[in-house]
């Protein structure tokens, strides 16, 4: 591509952006400030359709960006605002951080959605931090019938409660024996560690009593599990109201059952936790959402240092990118400074 025509490509994607209307060459000669005639424009576009960058609707003279044009867009042409300081945040998010307090962290994640969801018109999605699977305390009690209830309790005081089956009924006397036996050997490790640790140690503890601590195990893993909203989902409706396909039921239908099942989200979101900074996934490309229509504009969240989870905003293709990076950004780092302070 020469100059000219990415400078046209560049206008044509702003002008959608900004209006929702395909561009037609009139319209791109008076935008982009150069002095072509309505034959050169239309033999640019006619170049830039070739190369699949965009696209002409049925109805319209005019022409859109496909996903492709949008990816060169946002790779090459847009202009990044530098990063802001926390300090002086833009004035649409004024207030932002007072509704972030540190007090619970699952009702942080649940704002940062919520904020992330009315600031960009759009969908916010954020994954919960991944909690440490460690308990303080772990007890059992008989039920009768070769069943054990099992009470585990975190250092944070928060407590969780699984009945487990065994192959053969247990006295009160040897649960005793073996909540003494954990308390005292492993109280403060990490779930997993217990585990690993149990494999090892399993010959020295009586076969039942190991049988019993290794389904005591596996249930306090299950419990912490799924204790945890793994990922916060806002706005969702927001879609509804966006004149791309607000009126394709199909393809709407098929985007609240990537909401509602979450898994290819979780999934998605995971992997643009291993990248430094914001991700853009645009149309079908995440291979996750498979939605010509929709693009994810994504970050990490560190709390302490580490990245403990990402969030972001879903929607339409034709959204203000550079917007879009911003808001995802400061929200980023405004979730880890809350977060780090709890």
């Amino acid at each position: 591509m020469d100059e000219r025509a990415r400078s046209l490509l560049k206008t044509l994607v702003e002008r959608y952006i900004a209006d929702g209307q395909p561009v037609g060459s009139r319209t791109l000669s008076r935008a982009s400030g150069l002095e072509l005639s309505p034959a050169t424009i239309r033999n640019v576009m006619a170049d830039l359709e070739d190369l699949g960058l965009i696209a002409s609707p049925h109805t319209s003279a005019g022409r859109v960006p496909t996903a492709r044009g949008y990816r060169l867009f946002v790779d090459t042409m847009l202009t990044a605002r530098p990063p802001l300081d926390l300090h002086h945040t833009p004035p649409e998010m004024a207030g932002v951080r007072e509704q972030l307090q540190p007090d619970q962290p699952q009702r942080v994640i649940a704002q940062a959605a919520h904020l992330l969801s009315n600031l960009s018109h759009f969908v916010g999605v954020v994954t919960a931090p991944k909690r440490a699977s460690v308990f303080h305390h772990i007890e059992f009690l008989r039920l009768g019938d070769k069943r054990v209830l099992v009470i585990l309790v975190s250092p944070d005081g928060d407590v969780q409660n699984r009945v487990i089956f065994t192959a053969r009924d247990y006295a009160q006397g040897e649960l005793i024996e073996a909540t003494n036996y954990l308390n005292a050997h492993y109280a403060g490790l990490a779930i997993e560690e217990v585990r690993a640790r149990l494999k090892h140690e399993v010959e020295t503890l009586r076969s039942e009593i190991a049988a019993l601590m290794q389904a005591a195990v596996q249930a306090g893993s299950d419990a912490l599990a799924d204790n945890t909203e793994q990922l916060v989902v806002s706005g969702e409706r927001n879609l509804l109201g966006v004149q791309d396909f607000g009126n394709d039921l199909g393809s709407l239908r098929k985007m609240f059952d990537l909401f509602e099942q979450k898994t290819e989200l979780m999934r998605l979101l995971e992997n643009s936790s291993l990248a430094e900074g914001v991700r853009i996934y645009i149309g079908g490309e995440s291979g996750v959402v498979p939605y010509e229509e929709l693009s994810i504009v994504s970050a990490p969240y560190e709390v302490d240092g580490r990245i403990v989870g990402t969030l972001g905003v879903i929607g339409p293709t034709r959204m203000a990118y550079d917007r879009m990076i911003q808001l995802v950004d400061i929200t980023a780092r405004l979730v880890g400074n809350a977060l780090s302070q709890k």
